[in-house]
C-alpha cells in the first residue's frame, strides 16, 4: 500500500474557525473518500475539534487530532510572533511537516506571522533567496499561476528567474498535462520597455527557456493577464499584489453591478429568467473561494495560506489544492527546474 497524502492543518485560524475549517474538511472527504489516499492531521483544540466532528458526522478514519490549546490572534504582529507562537495551532502544524509526519500545511490564520513561522522552522531552499507567494488565477483558456503577490516588495533579477522556476513547477505539480509558459510582468511588451532588472531577467528566461523546464513568452502586459496566452505570471510582491486586489475588486463590481441590473425592474427579471444558466457559470468563473489559497515557495516543504476570511467552499478549495499539490510532486519539481537553472548558470 502506497505512503498516504498527509496534510496539517491549522484549524483555528481565519473567521468562523474551526467550523468552517470542519465543514471544508467534511466536503473533501465526501467528494474524495473513495481513493483512500489521504490523511487530515488536525491542529487545534482537541475537544473543540471532536465535539465538531461529532455534530456534523464526519468520518473520523480520515483524521487524527493533534491538541493545540493557544491559537494565534489575526491581530499578532511578525515580530510578537517569534516569541508567542510556540505550540500555538499553527506553530505546532509547521513543526509537524519538518518532523516529516505531513507533507504540506494549511492555514487561515494571520498571513504575516504563517509566513514567518513557515520560514523560521522549514527554512528556505539552498538555491533560493526569497521565498514567494503563489496565487491562482482564472484565464481564458483554464488557470494562471502569478507571483509573487506580496511576501517581496523589492526583488532582483535572480528571484525574479527564481520565480520563474518556483512557479513553473508549481504548474506542472497541478496540470501536469499542460505546458508551463512564462511571461514577466512589465508595462508594454516591446523588449526595451520596463526597468534594467525586468531586461536582465528577461534575457535569462530567454536562454533558460526550454521543453524541460518552461517556455518563455516574453513581457505580458496587466491586460492579458487572464488571455491565456500565458500561464505562469512573474512579478515582484509589490506590483503583484495590486494587481490581485486591482482583480479582485473588478470581479466584485461587475457582479454585483450585474446583479443589480439583472433584478432592478419586470423585463430585466423576465430576461434573467432565459439567460439563467449562463449566467450562473458566468458567476461560477469569477467565485473567489474556487482560487482560495495561497502558497509559499522556496521553502523546504509547501505551505498553503487559505484567506480568513472565505467560508467552508473556500476553504474546501484550499484542501483540494495542497491534495493536488502533494500528489503532483510540487518539492520534485522545483529541485528539478532549480537544477537545471543553476547548471546554466554554471556554465556561462
Amino acid at each position: 500500500m502506497s505512503k498516504k497524502i498527509s496534510i496539517a492543518i491549522d484549524a483555528m485560524g481565519g473567521d468562523n474557525s474551526p467550523d468552517k475549517t470542519i465543514e471544508g474538511i467534511k466536503i473533501f472527504i465526501n467528494k474524495n473518500k473513495s481513493y483512500n489516499d489521504f490523511i487530515f492531521n488536525i491542529f487545534g483544540k482537541e475537544d473543540v475539534i471532536k465535539e465538531k466532528l461529532k455534530k456534523k458526522n464526519i468520518e473520523t478514519s480520515f483524521i487524527n487530532i493533534i491538541n493545540s490549546n493557544t491559537v494565534i490572534s489575526d491581530d499578532e504582529t511578525p515580530l510578537s510572533a517569534i516569541k508567542n507562537s510556540k505550540n500555538t495551532s499553527m506553530w505546532n502544524c509547521i513543526q509537524h511537516q519538518i518532523d516529516g509526519k505531513s507533507d504540506i500545511s494549511l492555514s487561515a490564520g494571520n498571513t504575516g506571522v504563517l509566513l514567518v513561522i513557515s520560514r523560521m522552522i522549514l527554512k528556505m531552499m539552498s538555491d533560493v533567496s526569497k521565498p514567494a507567494l503563489a496565487g491562482l488565477w482564472p484565464n481564458q483558456n483554464g488557470m494562471n499561476v502569478v507571483l509573487d503577490l506580496g511576501a517581496n516588495i523589492e526583488c532582483s533579477d535572480q528571484n525574479l528567474v527564481d520565480f520563474a522556476e518556483l512557479g513553473s513547477a508549481l504548474f506542472k505539480s497541478l496540470f501536469p498535462n499542460e505546458k508551463p509558459k512564462v511571461s514577466l510582468l512589465n508595462i508594454g511588451s516591446e523588449e526595451i520597455k520596463g526597468t534594467e532588472i525586468l531586461k536582465v531577467a528577461s534575457k535569462r528566461l530567454k536562454e533558460l527557456s526550454g521543453e524541460d523546464n518552461f517556455i518563455y513568452n516574453g513581457y505580458i502586459e496587466g491586460n492579458n493577464i487572464m488571455s491565456g496566452v500565458s500561464n505562469v505570471i512573474i512579478t515582484d510582491g509589490f506590483t503583484g499584489n495590486i494587481a490581485l486586489k486591482t482583480a479582485e475588486g473588478t470581479a466584485k463590481f461587475i457582479t454585483n453591478n450585474l446583479k443589480k441590473s439583472l433584478t432592478e425592474n419586470l423585463l430585466s427579471k423576465i430576461s434573467l429568467i432565459f439567460s439563467y444558466f449562463s449566467l450562473k457559470k458566468f458567476k461560477q468563473k469569477l467565485d473567489p473561494r474556487k482560487y482560495n489559497g495561497a502558497i509559499f515557495l522556496g521553502l523546504n516543504g509547501p505551505v498553503v495560506k487559505s484567506h480568513g476570511g472565505t467560508d467552508s467552499i473556500g476553504f474546501y478549495h484550499s484542501i483540494d489544492l495542497c491534495y493536488k499539490i502533494v500528489k503532483g510532486q510540487l518539492m520534485t519539481q522545483i529541485k528539478k527546474n532549480l537544477q537545471h537553472s543553476r547548471s546554466d548558470k554554471n556554465s556561462l
